[in-house]
């Protein structure tokens, strides 16, 4: 990724999602295999992969340095102006802070946990376009929390969501899915919503945020998923968000795919 590619995206706007694997090469062979995905070398030095889809930037996926000890799992990170300043208001609301602040490549990132213990990122620089100038961006991010209304008020806290800035994120209620939306520019950037369980010893269902990649054919993805050597759950029908289906991939990573919408397939 060029930094002619690269751009500066919207304070407190996801943009980015990225995954830390111990078989770096088995895992690209794996989404590969399910999300038609390529490879390319990132920004953030060896052991760092750029996963493309049609030439487009979709997702990072990266090598845990061996004998350190991290869970292998799927991380949204938002676009901060500061993420000093960011961390420090992780803190104070309840937050813990797991990696950084450190300098990575062109910026700097730090990864965190919400007051539920919900794991995300956040990062100070420029990134590929993600969310932002598509039309449709490849993944979409859902909390799933035991409070939502109150990791609502975390993350608009964190992230000044609400706060009315020119271009910023706007905050409301969408009745019909019982879940609070986050939107900028018009659209749906990430949903929260209850049905989260702290005490559940499925990873699956304890707060935690879903990264939904949409797919065109969900019943192709999960069958290349259980060949691959994934397991997949059923697909299912949502109301709010059509069908999709729970995937882990054969290091323990969990992500969702879902039916593309009718006006992206």
């Amino acid at each position: 990724m060029t930094a002619a590619e690269q751009s500066t995206p919207v304070h407190g706007i996801p943009c980015w999602v990225s995954l830390m694997t111990r078989d770096l090469r088995a895992t690209q062979d794996f989404y590969g295999a399910v999300l038609g995905w390529t490879f390319r070398s990132g920004t953030l030095g060896e052991g760092f992969t750029v996963a493309h889809l049609d030439a487009l930037p979709v997702a990072g996926i990266g090598r845990i340095a061996p004998g350190l000890p991290s869970a292998v799992s799927w991380t949204p990170y938002f676009a901060v102006e500061d993420v000093d300043a960011t961390a420090a208001r992780v803190r104070e609301r309840g937050g813990t802070i797991a990696v950084g602040p450190i300098r990575l490549g062109p910026g700097r990132g730090a990864v965190a946990a919400d007051r539920e213990g919900a794991g995300f990122g956040f990062w100070e620089g420029r990134t590929p376009p993600w969310s932002f100038g598509r039309d449709h961006p490849p993944a979409s991010l859902e909390l799933r929390t035991s409070h939502a209304f109150d990791c609502a008020i975390f993350y608009a806290e964190v992230f000044g969501w609400a706060s009315e800035e020119p271009g910023g994120c706007e905050v409301g209620y969408a009745y019909r899915q019982d879940a609070v939306v986050v939107r900028q520019g018009g659209r749906t950037v990430a949903t929260l919503r209850g049905g989260g369980d702290a005490s559940s010893p499925d990873p699956r269902l304890r707060p935690r945020w879903h990264i939904r990649f949409p797919v065109a054919d969900l019943e192709a993805a999960v069958g290349a998923a259980r060949a691959a050597g994934g397991t997949a759950g059923p697909p299912v029908d949502s109301p709010a968000d059509g069908t999709e289906a729970v995937i882990r991939d054969p290091d323990g990573g969990i992500f969702t795919v879902c039916a593309y919408p009718p006006d992206a397939a």
